[in-house]
């Protein structure tokens, strides 16, 4: 608890209040919800209409499949996402034989994340069994098993893996450096919109995500002179989550194509 709290207090999170961890992944998540059902001390956060259910070693979720996967719970109660199997899924018997294979055409891998009406996750986990909380792993089966809601099932993306061995650590570093290397902050005055900056803007956002600030009320090279200036653009960088590089355009030549 305390490696988490000076983590939020390092970055400056507003609106996480957090429960204490049980001893397996079910027993977890029935006291978050019980940390947004109940009073409890220190808790800010109010009891919602809709409970998103994640894992932190799934870090590259996206919001769009976080915005369809709430939609459709908020129709159908639950949902979850899903993945193809990749490798196929086996039973065997007692004796350490095959017993028989899944087709993997008709099944699917169950990811995160998922979200529920807040009242039917949080009555499912309180008339599961010690059993379900001791073994269990899908959240989705105790809505169906005790509240009787078939979950919509949401076709995922493939970058809701787990973080879960010591390579995997290796290939999430990569990903983060992809993803850092596609963000890109352009420096323009955007009223001109035949500047070289405002074109490379526009050709730029068909390979990168870019983020243009504007500064069009002070001339740029009395605002570079001023650290207050600059102190406010990083301030802005970080709360768009850009990585912020040292490069400025500043050209006012029209650009002219023969």
């Amino acid at each position: 608890m305390e490696a988490m709290r000076s983590i939020i207090q390092r970055y400056g999170h507003k609106r996480i209040s957090l429960a204490e961890a049980g001893a397996t992944r079910h027993r977890s998540i029935f006291n978050g919800l019980k940390a947004l059902a109940e009073d409890q001390p220190g808790c800010e956060l109010t009891r919602p209409e809709v409970v998103i259910i994640h894992d932190a070693v799934r870090p590259f979720v996206e919001e769009d499949i976080l915005l369809r996967v709430v939609l459709a719970a908020k129709e159908h109660g639950a949902a979850g996402a899903i993945r193809p199997l990749v490798s196929t899924v086996v039973s065997p018997s007692a004796d350490g034989h095959l017993d028989h294979s899944l087709d993997r055409a008709k099944h699917r891998a169950s990811e995160m994340p998922q979200a529920f009406h807040f009242d039917v996750i949080y009555e499912a986990y309180q008339k599961c069994s010690d059993f379900d909380l001791e073994f269990g792993t899908e959240c989705l089966q105790l809505a169906l098993k005790y509240c009787h809601r078939k979950a919509k099932l949401v076709e995922g993306t493939p970058d809701l893996w787990k973080v879960t061995y010591k390579q995997d650590l290796c290939a999430a570093e990569a990903m983060i450096k992809e993803k850092i290397s596609q963000e890109i902050c352009v420096v323009v005055n955007t009223k001109d919109e035949e500047s070289v900056g405002h074109l490379l803007e526009e050709v730029l956002r068909n390979e990168l995500n870019v983020h243009c600030f504007d500064f069009t009320v002070v001339p740029l090279a009395q605002k570079m002179e001023n650290l207050v200036w600059i102190r406010e653009l990083a301030k802005e960088a970080k709360g768009r989550n850009v990585l912020l590089s040292g490069v400025l355009l500043n050209h006012s030549q029209k650009l002219v194509v023969d």
